[in-house]
């Protein structure tokens, strides 16, 4: 019974995905047409627009561009103030943290303007660097608070025992710690890249010409004709595919994560 209930659930979650999939495979007269499980006629032309087309592959290379960003600034800047957080005790550390947790709470829309006006007048605007380090005002908070679950659950013996057998910090936390905490830097990685790669709000706005990402891409597929829903399936597959090989090559990492760490 129970495992009968489970297969139903992963029909369920699957059936739009497998929808889009199909959408992808047919001209927007199938599309529109007489309602068909599996495609009357398959035609690639959709995929074809996309590579074939500037705006569209520009907006996967700038989306993958302040992605990838944002992801390394945030795991710089979250591990060390994280291995700080649960280790060492200092005046307004709860405090500090408390604040870092309060810019995840806050909606993206409070920051447009300043993000805006600040880019504009130093000269970051419609660049992905600008989308990058706006993202990182939510995902640095998220990942120190993350990080930090994981790191205070390995032993301050560990630190000890490395100061004992004559090992410098570096040598400790390069060879030693990060290995031990894998997990949680796999959990992590994992949360940062879907915020920032579905983030739409600070990515339209600060995005301009030159650097549109392609969730901003994909919601002006509108044209004199109407929407061109085969184009826009077949973006909405190959955005998908970025975060499954994320998921796909953190997944034992993701797993013991979310099963050890404080996201459980």
């Amino acid at each position: 019974m129970s495992r009968g209930i489970l297969i139903l659930y992963g029909v369920y979650l699957l059936l739009p995905l497998y929808w889009l999939l199909s959408m992808s495979l047919r001209s927007n007269a199938d599309i529109v047409g007489d309602f068909s499980f599996l495609p009357p006629t398959t035609t690639l032309a959709n995929f074809a627009e996309i590579f074939s087309n500037p705006v569209w592959y520009e907006g996967f290379i700038n989306s993958l561009s302040y992605v990838s960003i944002n992801t390394l600034i945030s795991l710089a800047v979250a591990i060390p103030a994280a291995y700080a957080f649960s280790r060492y005790r200092f005046l307004g550390d709860k405090q500090l943290f408390f604040w870092l947790l309060t810019n995840r709470m806050a909606p993206p829309a409070v920051f447009l303007l300043p993000f805006f006006q600040l880019y504009s007048a130093i000269g970051l605007f419609d660049t992905p660097l600008a989308v990058a380090l706006a993202h990182c005002l939510f995902t640095v908070p998220l990942s120190v608070w993350i990080l930090e679950g994981f790191f205070s659950g390995v032993p301050t013996e560990l630190d000890e025992m490395a100061q004992i057998d004559g090992h410098s910090f570096l040598y400790f936390f390069v060879r030693v710690f990060l290995p031990i905490n894998r997990g949680a830097i796999g959990v992590t990685l994992f949360f940062c890249f879907m915020f920032s790669w579905v983030e739409l709000l600070l990515a339209r706005t600060l995005s301009g010409a030159s650097s549109k990402p392609i969730v901003v891409v994909m919601t002006r597929t509108v044209s004199a004709s109407g929407i061109d829903w085969g184009v826009l399936a077949a973006a909405g597959v190959l955005t998908v595919l970025p975060g499954v090989l994320v998921v796909w090559f953190v997944r034992k990492d993701l797993v013991k994560g979310f099963a050890l760490g404080r996201v459980s």
